[in-house]
C-alpha cells in the first residue's frame, strides 16, 4: 500500500518569546541558563501559511515550556496550545506541525520533552506592536513586552541579537518581559526577565 506522501508546507510571521532568564538569555549563545533550568516558551503569529491546500493565515498557537536544566538536556514538559478559530482542518495542520514530525523548528526542539500537554485551544488576544507587544491566551497565558530601561537613566534601549544559524529565529530584538505568567500543565510566573520578538518564515517537509 503506498504512502502518502507528507503536503508541502510554508509559513510565516511574527513569534513573541520570554523565559526566566536574564536579559539576551545565554541559550541563544550555547551557554547554560541563567537560573541553571529553562522556563519560557514561545508563541507564533502566522501572517501567511499554508499546510498543503488548508490555509493558516491569521493563526496563533504557541508552545510552553519547563526543562528541568539547559534545553538541550532534555527532560522537558511541553504545553501546546492552538488558535480556537483554526477549523478541524487548521487544527490538525498546526498540530502536526508542533509534532516535528514534517520539519520546521519543532523537529528538533520535540526531543527536549518528555512529557507533552494539548494541544488545547486557546482564546488569543494579540497586539504585535514590537518592543510593547503582548499576547495572551485566556487564562493560561498572559505576556506583555516593555523596552529595556537603562538602570541609570532611566532610558530604553533596543538590542538586537543576529544569530545566523539559528533553527527558531535569526534576527531578533530583545526585550523586558512586564509580565510573563503561564498557568495550566505548566506554571510560572517570570516577569520583568528576558523576552524578544522576531520575524520567522519556516517551509518543509526537509528534503
Amino acid at each position: 500500500m503506498a504512502t502518502q506522501a507528507t503536503p508541502t508546507w510554508q509559513i510565516k510571521g511574527t513569534i513573541v518569546l520570554a523565559c526566566n532568564c536574564d536579559y539576551g538569555c545565554p541559550c541563544n549563545f550555547n551557554a547554560p541558563p541563567t537560573q541553571g533550568h529553562c522556563e519560557g516558551g514561545w508563541s507564533w503569529h502566522i501572517d501567511e501559511g499554508s499546510y498543503g491546500d488548508v490555509r493558516l493565515d491569521n493563526l496563533t498557537f504557541s508552545i510552553l515550556c519547563d526543562w528541568p536544566g539547559a534545553i538541550h538536556e532534555g527532560n522537558g514538559k511541553a504545553l501546546v496550545l492552538i488558535d480556537e478559530h483554526a477549523d478541524d482542518a487548521q487544527h490538525e495542520a498546526i498540530s502536526t506541525l508542533v509534532s516535528g514530525e514534517v520539519g520546521g523548528p519543532w523537529a528538533i526542539l520535540r526531543h527536549t520533552w518528555t512529557e507533552v500537554y494539548g494541544p488545547y485551544p486557546a482564546a488569543y488576544e494579540l497586539d504585535l506592536r514590537e518592543h510593547h507587544s503582548s499576547i495572551r491566551a485566556g487564562s493560561i497565558l498572559d505576556l506583555e513586552l516593555e523596552p529595556i530601561r537603562n538602570p541609570v537613566t532611566g532610558a530604553e534601549a533596543h538590542p538586537r541579537i543576529l544569530l545566523p544559524e539559528g533553527f527558531v529565529w535569526k534576527d531578533g530584538c530583545v526585550t523586558a518581559s512586564r509580565k510573563f505568567r503561564v498557568q495550566h500543565s505548566v506554571s510560572y510566573d517570570h516577569s520583568g526577565k528576558y523576552a524578544a520578538f522576531a520575524k520567522f518564515e519556516y517551509s518543509g517537509p526537509p528534503s
